[in-house]
């Protein structure tokens, strides 16, 4: 099966996270064809590995995509599906990759392709591999642009906040809960403002997001709720967030529902190096980027602790879009540049 063919085939299969397994079995054969040693984990994530030695690198993308199928089809020298782009394209890149560098892999090194379940939701699929792997080098496969490498991503904290108040006639002065989750809402931007203030690098500030709203009464009470994300920069902790966000609360409760910090590598590694040589050899300018967004680098970056990046074809304003496509032109030049990038890696490290 040749490059474009495996992930027009991928895109295919509908995974959103918690229904992965019809795709990863897919992966799991065709990787299994390309020479790899492949199955799936007790997590569920599909593996393959090449070459023997007790230096790794892995690759590590994810499966599964946000709910919303999208038709799969060719237009434009654009390939369209949910999944293009945000990350069976990236994960596809590395299968590939993996391959074409396979004959030329020298003794001593593996390579360790991934594709894991539940990125979208809560990661179990990464969570799962953290403690297994101690690779020497490894690869987040997200959307950067092939000219791309991505250093970082932000931190991530989801809440819920609820609030209760006796009813009351609305003529009257009584705070509503409506009124004060709005309330709260309302302190809650200023202390955001005000941490933003001293930079307007967007990777340096909090970036909230309220995601849903619900009040009921049941003619004696009235509840109301707040569901709602912040995404936070390397200066702040998930400790010291949810401090200040306690501090804001007046008679009513704040649930911490999900979180991980933000995390940053270092550009001045033998990774970094390999990847900058490779693309300038395809004829690219090189660049790097720090992503407002949170990836599976946050979840094992700091435990694998060694040279780590993001890499992978697509335009990430179209993750999770009716729009997702990505450029054919660009998904070929990333396998090739990553496959010269993990023999450069290979052969001199």
């Amino acid at each position: 099966m040749d490059h474009l063919s495996l992930l027009e085939n991928l895109l295919k299969i509908y995974s959103p996270s918690g229904q992965e397994l019809p795709a990863v079995a897919f992966l799991v054969d065709q990787m299994r064809a390309l020479g790899f040693e492949a199955g799936i984990d007790p997590a569920g994530n599909a593996v393959g590995c090449c070459g023997q030695g007790d230096q790794t690198i892995v690759l590590l993308g994810h499966i599964d995509t946000v709910p919303g199928f999208i038709p799969v089809r060719a237009s434009d020298g654009e390939l369209w599906g949910r999944g293009a782009v945000d990350a069976k394209g990236p994960l596809a890149t590395f299968v590939c990759a993996a391959a074409e560098a396979r004959p030329q892999i020298p003794p001593g090194w593996r390579l360790v392709v991934i594709g894991a379940v539940g990125e979208e939701a809560d990661s179990p699929g990464a969570h799962y591999l953290k403690d297994l792997y101690r690779p020497a080098f490894a690869v987040i496969g997200e959307p950067s642009g092939w000219e791309k490498i991505a250093l970082g991503y932000k931190g991530s904290a989801w809440y819920e906040y609820s609030a209760q108040r006796s009813m009351a006639h609305t003529a009257g002065r009584h705070e509503s809960a409506c009124d004060a989750a709005f309330g709260f809402w309302q302190r809650a931007l200023a202390w955001v403002n005000a941490q933003n203030a001293p930079t307007s690098r967007l990777f340096e500030q909090i970036s909230p997001t309220l995601r849903g709203m619900n009040s009921e009464t049941n003619g004696f009470a009235e509840k109301a709720s707040l569901r709602f994300n912040l995404r936070l920069p390397l200066s702040l902790s998930i400790e010291a967030c949810d401090a200040a966000l306690r501090s804001l609360l007046d008679e009513a409760e704040l649930r911490l529902l999900d979180s991980v910090a933000a995390y940053r590598s270092e550009k001045n590694t033998p990774l970094v190096r390999a990847l900058l040589a490779a693309i300038r050899q395809a004829g690219g300018a090189p660049s790097f980027s720090l992503k407002n967004g949170t990836a599976d680098m946050n979840i094992v970056g700091p435990l694998w602790n060694c040279p780590i990046v993001a890499y992978g074809p697509g335009d990430s304003t179209l993750d999770h879009t009716p729009e997702e496509r990505i450029v054919i032109a660009e998904y070929e030049q990333a396998i090739r540049v990553l496959a010269h990038g993990l023999l450069t890696l290979c052969h001199n490290s």
